[in-house]
């Protein structure tokens, strides 16, 4: 996110894919998972750039270790180039989506008793499982299309899902083997999933072809079909589609974009938070009626910024709430800055300038803190949702996008490799 794509590198990699598809191709739930065994919680941070995951202390922030996300880099590349059309689409994503850079590690999740990390890797369009003991791959997965994006964990650990970005599809598989147990069908590029109801359900946000240069509002609807849906977690049936257009339109946000980005839910389940692209702010939506019911406008410190510039159509990317269901972590993408919300009466704490393109945010653990990265400056800061202040920063790998909380068996913590990629 050092820096924005310009139109017309965007244009130009739209038509390539374009040409490749013909036609556009068909935060806290996971978070619940309990340990198992004798484990130490940990912070994982996934550094999209340099292929690496940050592992750091809860208590102190302080790094444990750097693991290698991509050990088979020489395999995986030379598999890509002897396709051509993977290895097209493969630099249409660094185009697109990665600013240039190839994008190795989307999303990442432990298994409950800290022994597996599982990594989704969009340029390799695959999800892998990582041991922690060995830090080698133990089983690897191949996701239908051509890039790999967001994933979600059950709470019981035992299943992953991850989201076929060109396939319109949703895996769903075993977290212990790798081997897909059920899919089902989204929108436009699937993105997050949510699992909830003591995971029998899964919330789950299609965005549509945010990589597309046509961002005027009027031009909405040719960015692909955008789904907001409920699934079964056990028969991966679809069991209800939300109309956002609708429900915004009701809202008096007629020219708002129905592309759900980051989203999070009220600790009962009953009402939604999400951000919506080219959007400075979220929405509050009633999950058992699809109503939006109240919007929180936020600060927008690019005014003079054109849509198209915005990064994969985010102006704000990143929100959480804390376990209490009070208050409300926010990332101003193209603002450059993070802040807290009280939830009752939607009142916002200063702007927290603490770094460049702030990217997500996850709640720690306890629940005291905010975790929120910041892909343009190489660093992790935690806030606190009481006193909405900054309370600490660290440096971590190369892009840092998503925070997830986890586990390491602790007989398995001192072994943690401190990898640090060679240049290029």
């Amino acid at each position: 996110m050092t820096a924005l794509l310009r139109v017309s590198a965007t244009a130009l990699a739209s038509v390539l894919v374009t040409a490749l598809l013909g036609t556009a191709p068909a935060s806290a739930g996971g978070d619940k998972q309990q340990p198992v065994g004798d484990v130490r919680k940990a912070v994982f941070v996934g550094n999209n750039w340099d292929g690496t995951a940050s592992v750091l202390g809860p208590r102190r922030l302080a790094s444990l270790g750097r693991i290698n996300i991509i050990p088979d880099k020489d395999a995986r590349m030379a598999e890509i180039m002897l396709n051509p059309y993977r290895a097209a689409y493969f630099l249409a994503i660094r185009e697109l989506v990665g600013e240039g850079h190839d994008q190795f590690v989307d999303d990442l999740y432990t298994s409950n008793d800290g022994s597996l990390l599982i990594v989704s890797r969009p340029s390799f369009a695959d999800v892998v499982g990582i041991s922690l003991k060995t830090h080698e791959i133990v089983w690897r997965f191949p996701v239908a299309g051509v890039r790999s994006d967001h994933m979600a964990m059950s709470p019981d650990g035992k299943r992953v899902v991850v989201s076929a970005s060109t396939a319109n599809l949703v895996h769903v598989l075993d977290v212990a083997t790798g081997k897909e147990v059920g899919t089902f069908p989204s929108g436009g590029s699937p993105h997050e999933s949510i699992f909830f109801d003591n995971g029998k359900k899964i919330l789950h946000a299609s965005i549509g072809m945010v990589y597309s240069p046509l961002d005027d509002p009027a031009l909405d609807e040719t960015k692909d079909d955008r789904v907001l849906q409920i699934v079964d977690a056990r028969t991966f049936e679809v069991l209800r589609r939300i109309d956002v257009r609708k429900a915004l339109d009701e809202r008096g946000m007629t020219k708002v974009s129905t592309a759900v980005r980051p989203l999070t839910m009220s600790p009962d389940s009953k009402s939604l938070y999400f951000q919506l692209s080219f959007f400075h702010g979220f929405v509050e939506m009633e999950r058992r009626s699809g109503r939006i019911t109240r919007v929180r406008e936020l600060p927008n410190l690019v005014p003079d910024t054109p849509r198209e510039a915005y990064l994969l159509d985010s102006a704000h990317h990143g929100i959480a709430i804390n376990p209490d269901g009070t208050k409300l972590c926010v990332a101003g993408t193209m603002s450059d800055y993070a802040t807290v919300v009280r939830r009752d009466n939607f009142k916002r704490g200063r702007l927290i300038k603490g770094g460049k393109k702030p990217y997500w945010v996850t709640p720690s653990y306890d629940g005291r803190y905010c975790y929120i990265s910041w892909s343009g400056s190489d660093t992790v800061s935690r806030i606190s949702y009481r006193t909405r202040k900054l309370d600490k920063t660290v440096p971590v790998g190369y892009h840092p996008q998503r925070i997830r909380n986890g586990f390491v068996r602790r007989d398995l913590v001192a072994g943690l490799p401190d990898h640090t990629p060679p240049p290029g």
